[in-house]
């Protein structure tokens, strides 16, 4: 695979598996973490004792109105031949809207959030009690959801978060680079080595 089928992969992803990519992008990213204690965050940080949380979103332009020119068959066949990635130097041009949700601050101590771009990913890393003073956490995503949020990530409000919270910006070959590499435990008890016998003259 390469760089510019990765991008590719990653915008027909569905969110729980592209949850699933973040998460190894970030836990490669920082290879010290590992495992969750629970099932209520994504990784563990053992030196800094901080239950971490991943969430992860796709840049697009907004679809048009179902409903527009040639009736809503017509809408959906545009809807599927249409790129509509951004790209990061257009961000403030192109009206875009991302969710980061299902956030429960009480369960992690870090967030890492980001977004892929169609050119490169941007990381971002918070803490919890940052959430609610700088990126309009709204802590109510459905009714009767106690504890869970969500904020919205757009054109009007991305400098926020890459003045206040960037940690690093990847291209997708960085991305295909971390994903490429193979976790290998080193083997506790290896095979001894075949000594070869000599046979006598």
């Amino acid at each position: 695979m390469d760089a510019e089928t990765l991008k590719r992969a990653i915008f027909h992803t569905h969110t729980r598996r592209l949850g699933h990519v973040a998460e190894e992008m970030i836990r490669r990213l920082h290879p010290h973490f590992q495992k969750p204690l629970n099932k209520y965050h994504d990784l563990y940080d053992p030196g800094l004792k901080m239950r971490v949380e991943v969430k992860f979103s796709t840049v697009r332009r907004k679809s048009p109105p179902l409903n527009g020119d040639g009736g809503v068959l017509a809408s959906l066949l545009k809807e599927m031949d249409a790129d509509r990635a951004v790209r990061f130097e257009e961000w403030k041009n192109v009206p875009f809207t991302c969710n980061i949700q299902q956030v429960k601050k009480a369960e992690f101590d870090v967030l890492y959030y980001g977004l892929f771009f169609d050119d490169v990913v941007k990381v971002f890393k918070a803490l919890p009690g940052r959430l609610d003073g700088v990126v309009d956490y709204c802590e109510k995503q459905h009714k009767g959801n106690h504890g869970e949020g969500q904020f919205h990530i757009t054109d009007k409000n991305l400098q926020v978060h890459l003045d206040s919270f960037l940690e690093n910006t990847l291209s997708y070959q960085d991305v295909l680079g971390l994903l490429a590499t193979e976790d290998r435990e080193p083997d506790a008890n290896p095979p001894p080595k075949r000594c070869r016998v000599q046979g006598r003259a």
